[in-house]
């Protein structure tokens, strides 16, 4: 069983939008459609350029930010299947077998990976077939409409009518296979194979058998670098926080391919800004993210993002944009809950208070983190949800109130009890405390009262005077 591949040809950014020409050793490399129709052709040299599209915007040839965009590019479509290969012609070849019920299918897929390559600011032509040299001849063809054919039966009827001109290991003998009346790669299906080994070249008997499924195919699966750390350097400079998002957008896309191909979820991350340098030089500006529950999905990453954006100010324009990660943990498998509730997960509880840390701050949103001491107001410790703090033992048979005081509040005493709006009666106690001789000692008895509406609080007297009554705590 031959498995379904999807191709993707690379592009320029922003290619169909003015006429733009690249130039390699002052010959065109590679042209855009709108030079093209003014007759700006492959190889031509620079003054005929000139002469054709005086208004075409050139560009020199910069192989090694070919390269690190060929590899953002396979970053992010690694999330969409780890068996990913690149062609030649900037093709990639994904092979999405598995893909396509996780996907819901090849249309909603390919939608997908529209999105994920618009987000890159790269254009494509998708196509899609049993095989992947097949796939890789639909997504060069002029006819957009052809290029899905997800039955072999399907594929040959259309590679049949594409041009011998679309094979590459056929450019040596074109002018031969023209002269003989082969056109298309029909024709060339139907001419003794014995005399085409002889008289073209030894690679084109094995492409083309392997186009229609009849020969094997190998391939070299890229692999994701051990550590993610990318930066995209801006064209012009960004003076507003909420544009930031759709520079990072690129970065998140290429980390969740990165997550996906490691089986891993992000925890914490940091959006690095960076400024200007020279005279004006400023630090870069940190903007750490740190989730609530593990996260491998874009569109989670993205929200968080937002909230972190909305009260931002950029204290300098900014010329590049990096993203790296800080803690990785492997990916948990799914919810083996036959009918799951909305918001009855943990991860849903963790990812409500990792919302409210992003829009109120992290100094609004605690988690208690007791510690080992008989004093409640040094037992009783909260910290920032993302702090990471070593457990410690607690008293567990004391009964004490949830709610602390900062500040105990001074009683006033009539008729012998304790006074708070109304009389207060003892009810529990005495829990005896005697602790702190190092830095402070702490000698005090604690009782619980009740007033008259059944309210119950925490008290305590200094043994060393009787005198007097204070207010520590309140139960729920």
């Amino acid at each position: 069983m031959h498995l379904p591949h999807a191709s993707l040809d690379i592009a320029y950014p922003n290619w169909r939008v003015k006429p733009a020409v690249v130039f390699a050793q002052d010959r065109v490399k590679l042209c855009s459609p709108a030079a093209a129709q003014t007759g700006v052709r492959v190889g031509m040299r620079r003054g005929g350029v000139n002469t054709l599209c005086p208004q075409a915007e050139s560009f020199l040839y910069n192989p090694a930010a070919e390269q690190r965009a060929l590899d953002a590019v396979a970053l992010a479509l690694l999330q969409y299947t780890p068996e990913l290969a690149l062609a030649d012609n900037n093709t990639f070849l994904l092979k999405v077998t598995a893909s396509l019920a996780l996907f819901n299918g090849p249309r909603r897929l390919g939608q997908r990976i529209r999105a994920t390559m618009h987000a890159q600011s790269f254009g494509i032509h998708l196509s899609m077939a049993p095989t992947a040299k097949g796939a890789w001849l639909l997504a060069t063809a002029s006819r957009p409409q052809a290029r899905r054919a997800l039955k072999q039966a399907t594929l040959q009827r259309r590679l049949d009518t594409l041009p011998c001109s679309r094979l590459p290991e056929a450019q040596a003998c074109l002018a031969w296979l023209d002269s003989i009346g082969c056109v298309t790669l029909g024709d060339l299906r139907k001419l003794p194979r014995s005399g085409l080994q002889r008289r073209t070249h030894q690679a084109m008997l094995p492409a083309l058998d392997a186009a229609y499924g009849l020969a094997p195919e190998t391939f070299k699966w890229i692999v994701p670098p051990p550590a993610f750390n990318h930066c995209i350097q801006l064209v012009e400079r960004i003076e507003h926080a909420d544009a930031i998002q759709f520079v990072a957008h690129r970065l998140f896309e290429q980390l969740c391919g990165w997550l996906a191909a490691h089986q891993l979820a992000v925890t914490r991350l940091t959006l690095t800004l960076q400024h200007e340098h020279g005279r004006q030089a400023r630090p870069p500006t940190p903007l750490p993210l740190t989730l609530g529950a593990p996260s491998w999905q874009i569109d989670h990453l993205l929200g968080l993002l937002k909230e972190h954006l909305h009260h931002h100010v950029l204290d300098a324009p900014v010329i590049a944009v990096a993203l790296h990660t800080l803690e990785t943990l492997p990916r948990a498998p799914a919810s083996d809950q036959l009918f799951p509730q909305p918001g009855s997960l943990p991860v849903d509880h963790l990812r409500l208070l990792e919302r409210l840390t992003a829009r109120l701050g992290s100094d609004c949103i605690l988690q208690p983190c007791p510690m080992a001491d008989h004093r409640p107001e040094v037992a009783n410790r909260w910290a920032p949800l993302h702090q990471k703090l070593v457990p410690e033992a607690c008293i567990h048979d004391a009964n004490r109130p949830f709610w602390l005081l900062d500040t105990p509040i001074a009683l006033s005493v009539r008729q012998h009890r304790p006074f708070y709006g109304s009389p207060l009666r003892i009810i529990g106690g005495p829990e005896r405390i005697e602790d702190g001789w190092w830095d402070g000692l702490t000698i005090r008895d604690y009782f619980i009262a009740q007033d008259q509406n059944g309210t119950r609080y925490w008290l305590y007297q200094e043994r060393r005077r009787q005198d007097g009554w204070f207010l520590h705590g309140l139960f729920a």
